[in-house]
C-alpha cells in the first residue's frame, strides 16, 4: 500500500447549502491546515448566495474549486457527485467534509496519515481520546445509540459509522462503487462504512473533536434520523438471513 506521502493529489470536498457565514473561513482553514490539497465546494443552489462566495473563492486560488447543482438533493447525493467530480480528474484521496467547522481542519493531516495503512480513514467522535463539544446530553445518546445499534446490526467493527468527517482512498470508492448511492445524511455514512468493511477493506478510527456549529443552522431532521433506522434496520435484517443461509457477504 502506498504512502500518503506519494499520494499528491488530495481533494477535500465541502457540500454546501446556506452557509456564506462559515464558507470562506472553512476554506482558508482547509488552505493552511494542508497547503497541498485541492478543495471542492459542491453547493445545492444555495439561496443565501454561497455558490457567489463559492466562486469568488476559486478566482482567487486555483486549488479552490466550485461544483453548482440545480438544487437541495440532499448530503449523500452532493458527496457522491463530488466523488464523480474528484475520480475523474485522477484524484488519489477524497475527503468529506462539513462547512460549518465541526470537523477541524486542524484534525486533518492526522486523517490522512491513517490512510498509510488504511482504505478508509473515519474522524470518529467514539473512541479513545474523541470527543464532542456544546452537544446537549440528547444528542449525544442519540448519536452514541445510532452508532452502537448500527455496529450491532451490521456486524461491523467501527464505533462511529455515521461520522462525516473521513478519507477515502480513490480505489476504495472504485471497489465499494458508488453510482447505485441513494442514502442520505448519517445513513449516507453508515451505507460506504458498511461496503467497504464489506469489500474487505481497512478502516481506520481517528479521534477527533467535534465542535458544534456556531453559525447557521443545523440540517439534521427527523427524516434523516428515520431514514438512518429504517435503512440500518433493512441491511441487519438481510445481513443476519445471508448469515443463516450461508450467503453473507
Amino acid at each position: 500500500m502506498d504512502s500518503v506521502g506519494d499520494l499528491q493529489r488530495v481533494l477535500v470536498i465541502i457540500p454546501t447549502y446556506n452557509e456564506r457565514e462559515n464558507l470562506e473561513i472553512i476554506v482558508d482553514r482547509v488552505r493552511a491546515a494542508v497547503p497541498t490539497a485541492d478543495i471542492l465546494i459542491a453547493d445545492d443552489a444555495s439561496p443565501d448566495g454561497t455558490g457567489e462566495i463559492a466562486d469568488e473563492l476559486a478566482a482567487r486560488d486555483e486549488q479552490v474549486h466550485v461544483l453548482h447543482r440545480s438544487g437541495k438533493q440532499g448530503l449523500g447525493a452532493a458527496y457522491v457527485a463530488g466523488f464523480g467530480w474528484g475520480l475523474e480528474r485522477d484524484f488519489e484521496v477524497l475527503v468529506e467534509m462539513d462547512a460549518d467547522g465541526s470537523h477541524q481542519p486542524e484534525e486533518l493531516p492526522r486523517l490522512l496519515g491513517a490512510l498509510e495503512h488504511s482504505d478508509l480513514a473515519i474522524g470518529s467522535r467514539w473512541v479513545r481520546g474523541g470527543e464532542v463539544q456544546n452537544w446537549p446530553k440528547n444528542r449525544e445518546v442519540l448519536s452514541r445509540g445510532a452508532n452502537t445499534y448500527a455496529r450491532l446490526m451490521l456486524g461491523i467493527p467501527v464505533r462511529d459509522s455515521t461520522g462525516g468527517f473521513r478519507a477515502y482512498r480513490a480505489t476504495t470508492l472504485r471497489k465499494i462503487g458508488i453510482d447505485d448511492v441513494t442514502s442520505q445524511g448519517y445513513c449516507f455514512q453508515v451505507d460506504l462504512t458498511l461496503r467497504t468493511v464489506r469489500c474487505g477493506l481497512q478502516v481506520a478510527e481517528v479521534p477527533i473533536t467535534f465542535v458544534e456549529r456556531e453559525r447557521g443552522n443545523s440540517k439534521m431532521s427527523r427524516d434523516i434520523i428515520v431514514e438512518a433506522f429504517r435503512r440500518v434496520t433493512g441491511w441487519g435484517v438481510a445481513y443476519r438471513l445471508g448469515s443463516l443461509t450461508g450467503r453473507r457477504r
